[in-house]
């Protein structure tokens, strides 16, 4: 058998998102792992994706990943599969198996997937080099609400950067944040620390199942958010910073926004 670690990004719905070199390599495979902890796949379960493919699964966690040598073991002595939604190189845990691969000398082929990290900005029309650092909102454990996504938001805002913020995700529980709880926990962080970042008329965008047929943006006031039909997660959300004349139109016309940041903008 061929030692080889292929790594596949399956794109962001579906079992048809990844790319017609990434299906034809993974049917060559001998094994195939899969990683969803990092990002879900909407649309698809492991079930369907072994259909397409032909082969069995091993779904692993992301502990599995970071602490096993199976991948690696297998990768020695045969071709190997490893998929996960999206790209696979945007997790540093899989960039970090893709560094073990090359320290043992095994080949490796990438094959990249579409991620939230540009579908999303588009599907809003938002221009994807002004956004600053993404930030994760944590669920809030015994209360604790840490301030640094705030920090990392507020300072993108301060520089005119837009700011994607991604949702925690369970996946062991199933359980994801909505964008109900994401904006909750920002207008909280603004009574805690009260920098002025969220205002009654702060612009929130919100991405329902970017890359599937069931996709929907909305952008408007945290409020008035909270009053709207936002679907069902995956959920990711941006806060704008300064608008171009041209996304101010564009979340108007796809998310809705109010036509009055197109003036404000002016």
């Amino acid at each position: 058998m061929t030692s080889e670690l292929i790594f596949a990004g399956l794109g962001l719905s579906g079992t048809d998102g990844m790319t017609v070199k990434a299906l034809n390599a993974l049917k060559e495979c001998d094994k195939i792992y899969a990683e969803f902890y990092t990002s879900t796949l909407i649309g698809a379960d492991v079930k369907k994706l072994e259909e397409v493919l032909g082969k069995e699964i091993a779904v692993v966690y992301r502990s599995q990943v970071e602490e096993s040598e199976d991948i690696i073991a297998d990768a020695k002595k045969m071709r190997v599969g490893f998929v996960t939604a999206g790209d696979t190189m945007l997790a540093t845990t899989h960039v970090d198996l893709r560094i073990q691969a090359a320290e043992e000398g095994i080949p490796v082929r990438v094959f990249h997937g579409v991620s939230i990290f540009g579908a999303c900005p588009t599907s809003l029309g938002l221009q994807p080099y002004k956004f600053g650092r993404t930030v994760t909102l944590p669920f809030l454990e015994m209360d604790y609400q840490p301030k640094s996504p705030y920090d990392h938001i507020k300072e993108n805002y301060d520089r005119g950067l837009h700011t994607m913020i991604l949702l925690d995700i369970r996946a062991d529980e199933l359980r994801y944040m909505t964008a109900y709880e994401a904006i909750e926990w920002l207008i909280e962080g603004e009574k805690k620390w009260q920098e002025g970042l969220i205002t009654d008329k702060t612009l929130i965008c919100v991405a329902c199942q970017v890359g599937s047929e069931n996709e929907k943006v909305f952008a408007g006031y945290p409020q008035d958010l909270l009053k709207m039909d936002l679907g069902t997660p995956l959920h990711t959300l941006v806060l704008p910073g300064k608008l171009h004349f041209m996304e101010a139109y564009a979340l108007v016309d796809f998310a809705g926004a109010p036509k009055e940041i197109i003036q404000d903008d002016e």
